[in-house]
C-alpha cells in the first residue's frame, strides 16, 4: 500500500487558504491576454459574457476565475471584459454569485453595452 505511505494524516496536510472576496489575493490570472499565433483569440467565440453593471455587487469572482485573464478592474471599482481576447467559455457567469453576468450569443446586436472593449 504505497498510497497510504505517501498520503498524510489529514492534521498534517496544510490548512486549506480561503478567501472572502478577490481583494485578499494576489493578481495571478492563469494566462494574460495576448495575440496568438493567428492573431487575436477572442474573434472566434459563440457567445459573450455580459455584465450587468447596475446590479453587479463588484465581488471580483469574474476576474478571480477567468482562465485568460481578461476581466479588468476599473478605477471606480466595476470590472470590463476585454472581448479581444474573451473566449466566451463561460465560467465567469457560472461562477457570480449573484448571477449578474448574462452569457450571450454573438449574433445578438452588443453595440449598445458600454464600457466594453471590444473587437
Amino acid at each position: 500500500m504505497v498510497w497510504r505511505a505517501i498520503c498524510k494524516k489529514k492534521e498534517e496536510r496544510p490548512k486549506l487558504q480561503s478567501y472572502r472576496n478577490w481583494d485578499e489575493l494576489s493578481p495571478i490570472p492563469i494566462s494574460f491576454p495576448m495575440d496568438g499565433s493567428i492573431g487575436i483569440t477572442g474573434d472566434w467565440r459563440t457567445f459573450r459574457p455580459i455584465i450587468n453593471e447596475k446590479e453587479c455587487n463588484n465581488c471580483g469572482m469574474c476576474w478571480l476565475y477567468c482562465p485568460e485573464g481578461v476581466i479588468q478592474k476599473n478605477n471606480n471599482g466595476s470590472f470590463e471584459i476585454d472581448y479581444r481576447y474573451c473566449k466566451g467559455c463561460g465560467i465567469c457567469a457560472k461562477e457570480c454569485p449573484t448571477k449578474n453576468i448574462e452569457m450571450k450569443r454573438e449574433s445578438e446586436n452588443h453595440h449598445d453595452e458600454p464600457n466594453k472593449i471590444d473587437i
